[in-house]
């Protein structure tokens, strides 16, 4: 037993061991390193489009380079291509780079390409290749084509089969609007639907509505709808004669009637509110004609106008004023007194009422200007008050003046009339028989000058 040979293994085949040996160098060059002397950069490329690799040694020791797919087939091993596929094509080979273009680019190429670098240890380092894919049609689907005045209408906007998936904005003419978007992904894609619910009015119509995208693999794309809106008509009144002028008695009066809509009118007639209309008004389509004015005229002037979304109306409110009258010129008047001429000026001055037509325009039609009104009236009145001023103060005048002037006369009258009195200082004179006894009787009374008493008549 203890002298019992042990069995021998087998010898290899001679055959053998020259795959041994490729198998060993295969584990070797199983990446270990970190490829610190490798560079390369990952590639974003849109479908359809060319992809390159680039594989770059930093310091060139005469290694082998070659370029494995996501499979790890070897694409290129130094400038020799072993894979069959005629998209990839050398661009550059050298000590230092192997550089490898992919035409027509497509999802399923995507994925990690392997670089390697025969060294001891060998490097590796990869790159990873992103394909995007643009959205295949983007459409936007109207509720309704034509919609109506304060309506709310949707639209969807739908961008189909992207990768990744796409953002969706709305404008509405140059004002960006928020929408409610939903993605759905199939397989590798994503198609993304819009929706924007918009109330329209009548200035949104002929204005479009615009869908764009947002996505890294195109620009500017986006697609639009112009909103096709109806609404009531538009109704302006408007006084063709007198031009901004007083609407007076016995003179004409001519309006006109404007009104837009979508679609146009088909029906526009005049009446008078709360009231018939004169025989003598001639209405010819959009015109209204009063040759004659007067004050059985006065009143609200109605234009209608109607098509297939409804009516609106815009009104005119005439008010007849009285025509000029014609005073005659101011006259002057001049009163003397004995003493002082006194001069009476009586100035009498006629003033018109400030008359004017004016109209209401509702349903956003034109109003016209009132400032023309106000102003005349005021003017005017403001004259009135003037002449009644100036009036009343040279009454006062004269009044005052005349007072004066009699008082002046009396003071005068009274100093030139003074009172007339008898004294009994020649009393005895009186008996006298001649002028020297009379004399001598006067004399002869002064000694009685104590007595002497005087009365005043």
């Amino acid at each position: 037993m203890a002298g019992r040979a042990q069995p021998r293994r087998p010898a290899a085949p001679p055959g053998l061991l020259p795959l041994l040996l490729l198998l060993l160098s295969a584990a070797a060059i199983i990446p270990r390193g970190d490829g610190q002397n490798l560079v390369t950069e990952d590639v974003t490329v849109v479908e359809g489009d060319v992809a390159t690799i680039s594989c770059r040694v930093k310091n060139s020791d005469d290694s082998v380079i070659q370029l494995l797919n996501p499979n790890r087939q070897t694409i290129y091993f130094r400038d020799f291509r072993p894979l069959k596929d005629s998209r990839f094509q050398l661009v550059n080979f050298s000590n230092s780079e192997l550089r490898v273009s992919l035409t027509n680019v497509s999802i399923s190429d995507e994925g990690r390409y392997f670089c390697q670098l025969y060294t001891d240890p060998p490097q590796e380092i990869y790159t990873t290749i992103t394909v995007l894919v643009p959205p295949r049609n983007l459409v936007i689907d109207i509720q309704k084509e034509t919609a109506i005045e304060g309506e709310e209408i949707e639209l969807n906007c739908t961008a189909m089969a992207s990768r990744p998936a796409t953002t969706i904005r709305w404008f509405k003419g140059n004002k960006e609007l928020t929408g409610k978007s939903e993605v759905e992904q199939w397989s590798d894609m994503y198609t993304v639907t819009s929706q924007l619910v918009l109330k329209v009015g009548r200035e949104d119509d002929g204005v479009p509505v615009i869908c764009l995208v947002d996505h890294p693999a195109v620009k500017d794309l986006q697609t639009q709808r112009y909103l096709e809106v109806m609404y009531k008509p538009q109704v302006r009144v408007s006084q063709n004669y007198p031009v901004q002028g007083l609407t007076r008695e016995g003179e004409p009066l001519e309006l006109t009637c404007a009104a837009f809509g979508k679609p146009q009118p088909t029906e526009m007639r005049w009446l008078r509110v709360d009231d018939e209309m004169p025989q003598h008004v001639v209405v010819s389509g959009s015109n209204l004609l009063i040759n004659n004015l007067n004050k059985t005229d006065n009143g609200t002037y109605r234009c209608e106008a109607s098509n297939a979304v409804g009516k609106s109306h815009a009104d005119y409110m005439l008010f007849v004023y009285d025509p000029p009258t014609t005073l005659p010129p101011p006259t002057t008047t001049t009163t003397t007194t004995t003493t002082i001429p006194t001069t009476i000026t009586d100035t009498t001055a006629t003033t018109e009422p400030a008359v004017h037509g004016f109209t209401q325009l509702p349903n956003s039609a034109e109003e016209l200007d009132y400032g023309d009104l106000s102003d005349s009236r005021a003017g005017e009145e403001g004259a009135i008050h003037s002449v009644d001023h100036a009036v009343v103060g040279g009454v006062v005048a004269v009044v005052v003046f005349a007072m004066l002037c009699l008082l002046i006369i009396l003071g005068r009258y009274f100093a030139r009339h003074k009172g007339t009195y008898f004294t009994h200082e020649a009393k005895g004179a009186d008996d006298a028989a001649d002028a020297d006894t009379a004399i001598i009787n006067a004399e002869g009374g002064q000694n009685n000058s104590e007595e002497k008493k005087e009365y005043f008549i």
